[in-house]
């Protein structure tokens, strides 16, 4: 669940495949939308216009919530999407999953020294704007479960069941 940043709606996600809008004032049923998989972890963007899910489908939809609509599908992910965060400034959406990547000689000339192994699960930085994928990150050794960016941007830390808290900085990533 997660509520807008006005704390005027609350965002549900369900095994059944839905994500529930509710206004907080009333209890009322604002919209569904329909995901095709399970849904894993729900997300608003920090201005409130966007609510972001993740699915055991491996996929990443961002809706639109005045009006429900689907804006992008982001693929790429091979397994579940357990985690989501937007960046303060609402320009990137990372997903923390289980699936798998071999990057490590890539990532450390773009981050240089980090605190994570080289192989591992992933996490996927995406642009809001267009769903464009920017990086994939790859560190854990276990599934990703929490993703969230500092207060500036300009790190994301991530945390999973390999009981490992690996930080990430992005000024590089990002473009």
């Amino acid at each position: 669940m997660a509520f807008s940043p006005d704390g005027q709606m609350l965002a549900s996600g369900s095994v059944d495949g839905t994500v529930r809008l509710w206004r907080v004032s009333d209890g009322a049923l604002v919209r569904t939308l329909k995901h095709p998989g399970g849904v894993t972890s729900v997300e608003f963007s920090p201005d409130g216009r966007w609510v972001a899910c993740g699915s055991y489908d491996r996929a990443v939809r961002l809706w639109r919530v005045s009006d429900g609509a689907l804006v992008h599908t982001l693929s790429g992910h091979s397994d579940t999407v357990w985690s989501l965060a937007f960046s303060p400034d609402g320009r990137y959406l990372a997903s923390g999953s289980r699936d798998r990547a071999a990057l490590g000689g890539l990532m450390k000339q773009l981050f240089g020294a980090r605190l994570a192994r080289s192989r591992g699960r992933t996490i996927r930085l995406w642009r809001v704007q267009d769903g464009a994928l920017l990086q994939t990150l790859s560190g854990h050794s276990d599934d990703v479960h929490c993703v969230r960016f500092s207060p500036d941007g300009r790190l994301l830390a991530s945390s999973g069941s390999d009981k490992t808290v690996v930080l990430w900085q992005l000024e590089r990533a990002k473009t």
